[in-house]
């Protein structure tokens, strides 16, 4: 028994010198027990590779089945962690100070005078919400998180997918099957250790949007489907929250600033009908181009950033449409519709 724990020692050793993964030391190990314990079964008493390593099977089953059971053990506590970790938002707690290395993170920041140590600080102490971890959501929020908004908070009940990969670059392949707000957050945070993120795994609705909404300061929309869009609208127009909505299909994409609060249209002012059932298909069923979202995903995040800081024009009041294969753009006027049945002043 010795001469069988010595080799499993000078096995680990050698492993450990070369730097081989603990998961195939393991095997090599279970590999070694197994032929152990075959041995001590099929050669007879007295056989001196049977009395080298024992001489007793029952003894081996004995060790082998406890290491069974612990392995089985701490399987099922990591699944159960696991699950717990799926159902609880992952946060850091940013401090309302700057480091001296987010002085030197945001260094580039504050050198634009548009934007300078006054505005960083209004980043930091922003709340933004993200409604969508996916195609649109995936670049607003990895530029978000890059340029220190304090808190986000990102809104997805689906889970990664290999389908995803193509365009969603806040995910990676060894996040497969995980929830969508997870995989973001364990980027963002990645990216930069001084923000918060609140992961919210959930489908909105009227109800659970109004109390999520009253908490941040900025909405940005990159869903996918005209009837959450009009919600999005209506409970941010309810709560004079600023919207940055934005969408995409095939090689063509469009953002706009929707802020009635401060004199720019709604959503549903420039979009008063949710086109017929087929007529917009989605990216699923037409495709799209790969890094179209990272374009108009990226747009999403630096009127986020304008407007949190003040910085320049935004596109309230303006339509931008971008057309990825003829490498052309548009702008478009948009203004507030007395008659609109969200912020028209005709039905109050």
């Amino acid at each position: 028994m010795i001469t069988v724990f010595a080799m499993i020692s000078v096995m680990w050793g050698i492993g450990w010198a070369m730097n081989v993964p603990h998961r195939v030391r393991w095997g090599m190990t279970g590999v070694l027990m197994a032929a152990v314990l075959l041995a001590n079964i099929v050669l007879p008493a007295g056989n001196p590779l049977r009395q080298a390593t024992g001489g007793d099977a029952r003894l081996w089953a004995l060790i082998i089945g406890a290491g069974v059971v612990i392995y089985i053990y701490r399987v099922g506590l990591g699944w159960i962690k696991a699950k717990v970790a799926a159902k609880e938002p992952v946060a850091t707690s940013p401090t309302k100070t700057f480091s001296d290395s987010e002085l030197d993170r945001y260094a580039r920041h504050m050198m634009l005078r548009e934007i300078g140590g006054a505005g960083q600080k209004r980043l930091k102490q922003a709340k933004v919400l993200v409604i969508g971890a996916g195609g649109l959501g995936s670049p607003a929020l990895m530029y978000l998180a890059a340029a220190g908004v304090g808190t986000i908070g990102v809104v997805d009940d689906d889970t990664v997918d290999n389908s995803n990969l193509q365009r969603q670059v806040i995910h990676t392949d060894a996040r497969i099957g995980q929830p969508k707000v997870h995989s973001a957050a364990a980027a963002m945070t990645s990216l930069n250790p001084w923000i918060e993120v609140r992961p919210y795994a959930r489908r909105l609705d009227d109800d659970t949007a109004e109390a999520l909404f009253a908490d941040y300061d900025l909405i940005l929309d990159g869903t996918d489907n005209f009837a959450t869009r009009y919600m999005v609208n209506r409970i941010a127009v309810k709560l004079g929250k600023p919207l940055i909505a934005a969408a995409m299909t095939q090689w063509e994409g469009q953002i706009s600033v929707y802020d009635p609060a401060n004199g720019g249209p709604c959503f549903q002012c420039v979009f008063p009908e949710a086109p017929a059932a087929g007529l917009v298909p989605s990216c699923a069923e037409a495709g799209v181009l790969g890094p179209l979202p990272g374009v108009i995903g990226s747009l999403m995040a630096a009127e986020a950033v304008k407007l949190i800081t003040g910085a320049g024009e935004t596109l309230r009041g303006r339509l931008m449409m971008y057309d990825a294969l003829y490498a052309d753009s548009r702008m478009m006027k948009t203004k507030p519709r007395a008659d609109c049945p969200v912020c028209g002043t005709s039905h109050d």
